[in-house]
């Protein structure tokens, strides 16, 4: 029996990168999965790869509407909702000197209130499942600073502590929230906002401890152990999934 038999699970910013990969891993793990995101095609081309376990619904993370719809299509779809994965986000890159307003706060709307606005949809429906498992993505970037990534840092300090606050209020309806802080992750595709030429993983991963960047399937296992049973006892914690980035100073 796969980890997650039985159980419904709702992913954000799904259509690529991580959130395909933590598509595809709950799926195969027993899942029933809603892909979510606005790249229309790649998301419905991913839930037809995966098959009948899986459907796709467009969602705009920063629109209440659509989390209500989304929601709702998941339990009518699949019978409720245990597991809501969050990943979908922007990176503007800029000195501080030179971020505008328009993209601080679009960066802050997406990632921020978009998270806020999913746990806000997620939380009623699991209520009446009985409980369930919040998995918000920030980053290392929500732990420390980086510069060119002000927008960016103050977003996934704000998904940090959100995970914190829903937890307290949400652990005695027996739903867990926890954040995942994703460090160097080799993406296959740019995300919005990001430069169009990927950087050099490779010299990138050889300056961390374990000597390489991340590969998205490293987050979707981090994400399968925070939707299982297997983190029953684990709610408003941070699982830095970093390659020993944040551990101390690395000397020669």
């Amino acid at each position: 029996m796969g980890r997650l038999e039985g159980k419904v699970a709702l992913i954000s910013g799904a259509a690529r990168n991580m959130g395909a990969a933590e598509a595809r891993l709950f799926a195969r793990e027993g899942a029933r999965v809603l892909v979510t995101d606005v790249l229309d095609e790649r998301g419905a081309e991913l839930a037809a790869e995966i098959g009948p376990a899986a459907g796709y619904r467009r969602l705009d993370v920063t629109d209440p509407e659509q989390w209500k719809t989304a929601v709702g299509e998941a339990v009518e779809r699949f019978g409720g909702l245990d597991v809501l994965l969050q990943n979908a986000g922007v990176v503007p890159i800029s000195p501080l000197a030179q971020v505008s307003l328009e993209d601080y706060e679009n960066c802050m709307r997406v990632n921020a209130t978009g998270t806020f606005l999913g746990m806000q949809a997620a939380a009623e429906a699991m209520k009446t499942r009985g409980g369930g498992s919040i998995i918000n993505v920030s980053s290392v970037q929500g732990i420390v600073g980086a510069p060119g990534l002000i927008a960016y840092t103050a977003s996934k300090f704000a998904i940090r502590g959100m995970t914190k606050a829903a937890a307290l209020e949400l652990g005695g309806h027996g739903i867990r929230v926890n954040s995942i802080h994703p460090g160097i992750v080799r993406v296959r595709k740019p995300r919005p906002g990001q430069p169009v030429q990927d950087p050099d993983y490779d010299s990138l991963g050889q300056a961390l401890p374990l000597g390489r960047a991340a590969e998205v399937e490293d987050i979707a296992n981090a994400a399968l152990f925070l939707a299982s049973d297997e983190s029953a006892y684990a709610t408003g914690a941070e699982f830095v999934i970093d390659g020993g980035m944040l551990a101390g100073p690395s000397y020669p």
